[in-house]
């Protein structure tokens, strides 16, 4: 059975506006929604406005970090109104992310949507390997929460609808890497460039910022990340022979002949 795309909502801080969300899922036959703290409490005005959706605020569930929350799923979607928050991500609009869902169908797929007032971060636009922006007017740029996910949600049920092959022509020989697996990736590539030395002033952050991206771009296979996570040991390794094979202070041959 095919799974449907989940709905993460990052910070939201309007009970009314998660049950609208939960009500708009349900329209287009979406069912997990994922809180990533600090979320409101869900009570009686969430559950006014979920009409016909009571279910999904109450298996919701609930994550301490967008890291956490993206961990299971392959395709992460990020949504951002600031054009200058996503200069190196793939930036698409609604109608563009039916066509790719339409070729992924099997892919676990996330859509993440930030805070009311201020949207996703930088740091976790670029753990989302996509990011979707709905064109609107000048003069009222910004949507509701609930009015973006109603419009996003209705163009991949759109794309489910016309039931196209999930493989397409090149289907992948391993299967995609969830965000858990490209995560675990990181740390260790963050590791392997300190131990060679690489982190040595303040512009080491974004660069591994960078490197994010390029893997969200790449989509890479779990194949292709196990091929990583070994060059990484293979460089820790070679770095740790080599610092061993070389005289330190508190060996004998670097000991001072003074007195």
């Amino acid at each position: 059975m095919e799974e449907t795309p989940a709905v993460i909502l990052v910070r939201p801080s309007e009970e009314g506006n998660v049950g609208a969300v939960a009500r708009a899922m349900a329209n287009m036959g979406l069912e997990r929604l994922v809180l990533v703290e600090p979320a409101v409490a869900i009570g009686q005005r969430a559950l006014a406005r979920a009409v016909g959706a009571r279910e999904i605020l109450e298996t919701a569930e609930r994550r301490a970090s967008v890291a956490e929350a993206i961990a299971p799923y392959q395709l992460v979607v990020g949504t951002s109104s600031h054009r200058e928050r996503s200069t190196r991500t793939p930036v698409i609009e609604p109608r563009q992310l039916a066509d790719l869902f339409s070729r992924r169908c099997s892919t676990r797929t996330a859509l993440v949507f930030g805070p009311e007032r201020s949207g996703l971060t930088i740091e976790e636009l670029s753990l989302c390997g996509t990011i979707v922006r709905i064109p609107t007017a000048s003069k009222q740029p910004t949507l509701n929460l609930a009015q973006a996910v109603l419009i996003v949600a209705h163009e991949l049920f759109a794309a489910r609808r016309r039931n196209v092959d999930p493989a397409g022509p090149a289907e992948l020989a391993s299967p995609e890497a969830t965000g858990g697996e490209v995560a675990g990736l990181f740390d260790h590539v963050d590791s392997a460039l300190r131990t060679v030395g690489f982190a040595r002033d303040s512009t080491y952050e974004g660069v591994v910022r960078d490197l994010r991206r390029l893997a969200g771009r790449a989509r890479l296979t779990q194949r292709e990340v196990a091929i990583l996570r070994g060059l990484c040991r293979r460089l820790e390794h070679a770095v740790g022979e080599r610092r061993g094979a070389l005289p330190t202070d508190d060996s004998p041959s670097g000991e001072s002949s003074g007195a």
